[in-house]
C-alpha cells in the first residue's frame, strides 16, 4: 500500500499550515487540475480526485489529526514522495483512503452528481493612462480587454474625481470564469495619471512654471495664473530669483480627507529673444548705469 502525502498533493510542504492555507491550496490546485480545463487528460482528471481526496482528510479537525499521525511516522522519517495509489473504476477514493477513513457509499455517488467545491476565477489587471485634469475632475473611459477566447470586451469606467496615482478601480464579476459553478474573478484597472505641459504631480501638490519678466522680478508685481480649476491670484515679491518657488495652499490636487494640496509655482525669468529698438536702448542704458554683477559674491 502506497503512503499519500496529501499536504504534497496540495502544494503544502508540511502540516503545520492553517485551514484558510489548506483552502486556498485546494482552490489553486483544483483549478490547475480540473477536468473542465483540462479535457481528455486522464492523468490531470486522477490528480483531481486525489487532490479532492486530499482536501476531504484535511479539511476535516477529526480526520486530519488522525492523518497527521500517520503523516508524522511515514513522511517525517522516511521523507515519503506522493504517488498515486489504485481505486476501483469511476471510484472517487483511493484504496489508501478507504483502508484509513472509510469507504466511500459507492451507489450514493453513482446516483449523484460528483460533487466539487467551486472556485472562483483569476482575478485580471489592467491600466489605463489618463492626464492630470482628467483625474482631479473625473471622467469616463473606454478600455478593452481580451477574453479567454481572444475576442476583445470593452468596458466603460467612471473615474471617480481626485483619484490617486496608481489607484485601482474594482469591476466585480469581469475576471476570468469560475470553475464548477464558482464566481467569476474581478477586473482591477490601475490608473497611472500623466504629467502634461501645463502641471506635474507630487503626492497632492501641483507644480507649474511661473514665468516673470525681468522688470516683474525686479519691481514685483501680481498675476493671474490658470489653476486646475479655477484662475489664481499670485503676488509676486519684489527682487525674486529665477528658481525660487511660491506655494498657495489649498490650490492643488484633492486629497483623501476632502482637502486639497498646494499649488506650487517654480519661477523663471525670461527676457524677449528678439527686443524691439527701445527695449535694447533701455537694456543697453541699464547696463551702463548698473553696477550689479550676479558672478560676483
Amino acid at each position: 500500500m502506497v503512503f499519500k502525502d496529501y499536504y504534497k498533493i496540495l502544494g503544502l510542504e508540511s502540516n503545520k499550515v492553517s485551514m484558510a492555507q489548506i483552502k486556498t491550496a485546494y482552490r489553486e490546485q483544483a483549478k490547475k487540475y480540473h477536468p473542465d480545463v483540462n479535457i481528455a487528460n486522464k492523468k490531470y482528471e486522477e490528480r483531481f480526485k486525489d487532490i479532492n481526496e486530499a482536501y476531504r482528510v484535511l479539511s476535516d479537525n477529526i480526520s486530519k489529526r488522525k492523518y497527521d499521525r500517520m503523516w508524522h511516522r511515514t513522511v517525517g522519517k522516511n521523507n515519503a514522495s506522493y504517488e498515486e495509489s489504485k481505486r476501483s473504476k469511476d471510484s472517487l477514493s483511493s484504496d489508501f483512503f478507504n483502508m484509513f477513513f472509510g469507504n466511500i457509499d459507492e451507489k450514493k455517488t453513482s446516483k449523484t452528481k460528483r460533487k466539487v467545491i467551486p472556485s472562483k476565477g483569476e482575478n485580471i489587471e489592467t491600466e489605463i493612462n489618463i492626464s492630470i485634469e482628467d483625474a482631479f475632475r473625473g471622467n469616463e473611459q473606454t478600455i478593452g480587454i481580451r477574453t479567454v477566447e481572444g475576442k476583445l470586451k470593452k468596458f466603460k469606467v467612471q473615474v471617480p474625481a481626485g483619484i490617486q496615482n496608481n489607484e485601482k478601480i474594482r469591476i466585480v464579476g469581469q475576471g476570468k470564469p469560475g470553475v464548477s459553478g464558482g464566481k467569476s474573478g474581478d477586473l482591477f484597472i490601475r490608473v497611472k495619471i500623466d504629467n502634461d505641459e501645463r502641471f506635474s504631480l507630487e503626492g497632492y501638490d501641483l507644480k507649474t512654471n511661473l514665468y516673470l519678466t525681468p522688470w516683474e522680478a525686479a519691481l514685483s508685481t501680481k498675476v493671474t495664473i490658470n489653476g486646475i480649476n479655477e484662475d489664481v491670484s499670485v503676488y509676486v515679491p519684489a527682487g525674486i530669483q529665477s528658481g525660487e518657488k511660491i506655494e498657495i495652499e489649498n490650490k492643488g490636487y484633492k486629497d483623501r480627507k476632502g482637502g486639497r494640496g498646494k499649488l506650487i509655482l517654480d519661477t523663471k525669468i525670461m527676457i524677449p529673444k528678439r527686443p524691439n529698438e527701445k527695449e535694447l536702448d533701455l537694456f543697453k542704458k541699464l547696463n551702463e548705469m548698473s553696477k550689479f554683477n550676479p558672478r560676483i559674491g
